[in-house]
């Protein structure tokens, strides 16, 4: 029992030291590297005989005095120790053997159902330390999906914003180009209005310089240079009637 008792207690102390090492094996990732520092597991208990005696010294036995080396040495070494009373068979070891024999019945009659009992019990222990387990791993996965949606969502946000400067842009282009057509349109009717003006002067000149030049010559001409130039005109006239006929 002791040896048992040792030998889990170095299992548990490499177990532990073995959970510590993998607490700081993890990659730069984050994620653990479960093949070089698996998960530690919870170890079973080893096989006994005759309740206590460990499989391991038997097995110690088996390769040197064979299967029944182990039953000779245990049978040989409480004979030695009775026949020399080196241990004395008082009254408190037939009380021991009574005990061991009560022991022995109530293991053989309670043991299985106790044995059954503590089984669900561990393994009831380990499941809820295996559903925390798994609940903290299902919350880190939905805030990893969570976190990839809100970043999903900043590039839309991203996109949005771009889609609003391009609009805005778009919309000083239009302003700028609806200013450069109404200075055009202004320039162009300033530029008609001033062609205009300097057609109607031209206009107003010819016509007062004809008319300034027929009530001049009209003013040159003299009453007799008047005449003459009628008499000269019938003349004409008839002189193209006579050729007609």
């Amino acid at each position: 029992m002791l040896s048992r008792a040792a030998l889990r207690t170095v299992a548990a102390r490499q177990s532990a030291s073995t959970a510590l090492v993998a607490r700081g094996s993890a990659t730069d990732s984050g994620v653990r590297d479960e093949k070089n520092f698996p998960r530690p597991v919870r170890g079973e208990p080893g096989k006994v005989r005759l309740g206590f005696i460990p499989e391991e010294w038997f097995q110690f036995f088996h390769s040197k005095t064979g299967v029944t080396g182990p039953y000779t040495f245990g049978v040989g070494l409480a004979t030695y120790l009775f026949s020399k009373e080196i241990y004395v068979l008082e009254h408190e070891y037939y009380t021991g053997l009574s005990l061991l024999v009560m022991v022995y019945i109530a293991t053989k009659k309670f043991g299985p159902n106790l044995a059954a009992w503590l089984d669900k019990e561990v393994e009831s222990v380990e499941k809820d330390w295996n559903a925390g387990r798994q609940q903290t791993i299902t919350d880190l996965q939905e805030a990893i999906e969570n976190e990839k949606k809100a970043q999903w969502r900043a590039q839309g946000q991203e996109q949005l914003i771009e889609a609003k400067k391009e609009n805005v842009l778009l919309q000083l282009e239009a302003a700028y180009r609806e200013r450069v057509m109404n200075a055009y349109s202004e320039v162009k009717r300033r530029l008609d209005y001033q062609l205009e003006k300097a057609n109607v002067e031209r206009r107003l000149s010819q016509k007062h310089m004809v008319e300034w030049i027929v009530a001049n010559v009209t003013k040159a001409i003299t009453p007799d240079q008047e005449k003459q130039t009628l008499d000269r005109c019938i003349a004409d006239l008839s002189a193209l009637a006579a050729a007609r006929k």
